[in-house]
C-alpha cells in the first residue's frame, strides 16, 4: 500500500484537524502517523501526517484547499528515497560519515554524486561506487565556477544538496537555483572565532563547550533557518587538536541528524526558524 507524507502550513483556525481528517476519510485514506503544532505568537498551524491508501493527488489537494484558510501551503510527497547531491572540498570527516551511513542503509536517500572543487576526496568517494566530479575553481571567477557547479548539479535533479564542509561561499544565484534545498554544517564558534583555525582560537580563549549547527543555506551567510544543533563539553586538559577532533565528531552527528530530518520531510520553515514535526 502506498504511503504519502502530507505537510500543511496555514493560519490557525477552529476545526482544522477535523476538516483535514474528514477529507482524508472521504478519500478512503488512513492516517498512520500525525503531528501538529500551533505557534502561539504567529498563530500559524503546522501539521505532518503519514497517510496510506490509494491517493488521487490532484483531487486530494483540491479538496484540502477547499477546507483550509486561504493561502494555505499543502505538500503531498510520496514516502520514498530522495535524490541527493553532496558538495565537498578537502575535509573527509562528515562526508565519510554520510557515505558509511548510506552504504549501511541508514539514510532514506539516493546519493547521486559527490561534486568537489578539489581532487582530494576522489579515492574515498569511489570506494563507495558513487560518481565523483571535480570542478576546480582555479583560473575561474566565482561566478564562472558557480555556473559550472550549478550546471553539473542540475544534471542530477536533486531534491536535496548537502554541503559536507564545502568551503566556498555560495552566491544568491546559487541559492535561487536551489531554494530550500541546501543543507550546511559549521562549528558553533561563529561569529566569535572566524578565519583560519577557529579551534586554536577557541583553545586560546579557554572555551568549555564545542558545538555544531546544521541549517538551510540562504543569502545570509551561515544565518539560514537552524535545523539541528548539539554540543560537547571540553576543559582545560584539551589541546586545540583534541578540541578539533571533538568538534569534528559533533559536526558528523549534527549533520546526519539534520539530513535525516529533511529526508523524512519533518522540517517546516517558519520565518528564519524551523518547526520540526
Amino acid at each position: 500500500m502506498e504511503e504519502y507524507i502530507l505537510l500543511i502550513d496555514t493560519e490557525d483556525a477552529k476545526g482544522l484537524v477535523y476538516n483535514i481528517s474528514k477529507v482524508l476519510f472521504a478519500n478512503h485514506l488512513n492516517i498512520e502517523q500525525n503531528a501538529e503544532y500551533v505557534d502561539p505568537e504567529t498563530k500559524k498551524f503546522f501539521m505532518r501526517s503519514i497517510i496510506s491508501g490509494k491517493v488521487l493527488k490532484n483531487i486530494l489537494l483540491k479538496e484540502l484547499q477547499e477546507v483550509l484558510p486561504k493561502g494555505a501551503s499543502i505538500k503531498l510527497n510520496k514516502k520514498e528515497k530522495k535524490d541527493v547531491v553532496i558538495l565537498a572540498t578537502k575535509e573527509s570527516h562528515v562526508l565519510g560519515d554520510l557515505l558509511i551511513r548510506y552504504i549501511a542503509g541508514e539514510l532514506n536517500a539516493n546519493i547521486k554524486a559527490v561534486i568537489a572543487n578539489h581532487e582530494y576526496l576522489k579515492d574515498l568517494v569511489e570506494k563507495f561506487n558513487i560518481p565523483f566530479t571535480c570542478i576546480s575553481a582555479e583560473g575561474l571567477s566565482r561566478e564562472e565556477h558557480e555556473d559550472k557547479m550549478i550546471a553539473k548539479i542540475s544534471e542530477y535533479e536533486p531534491e536535496l544538496i548537502v554541503l559536507a564542509k564545502y568551503m566556498r561561499i555560495l552566491t544568491p544565484k546559487f541559492v535561487e537555483a536551489f531554494p530550500k534545498k541546501v543543507l550546511n554544517i559549521h562549528h558553533s564558534f561563529l561569529p566569535a572565532f572566524i578565519g583560519a583555525n577557529p579551534y586554536k582560537q577557541a583553545h586560546e580563549r579557554g572555551v568549555k563547550i564545542i558545538g555544531a549547527t546544521a541549517h538551510y543555506v540562504t543569502d545570509d551567510l551561515d544565518e539560514g533557518p537552524i535545523i539541528f544543533q548539539d554540543v560537547v563539553r571540553v576543559d582545560h586538559s584539551y589541546s586545540w587538536e583534541d578540541m578539533r577532533n571533538a568538534g569534528r565528531n559533533v559536526e558528523k552527528i549534527v549533520l546526519s541528524n539534520a539530513f535525516e530530518l529533511l529526508l523524512n520531510d519533518r522540517v517546516f520553515v517558519h520565518g528564519n526558524k524551523t518547526v520540526i514535526l
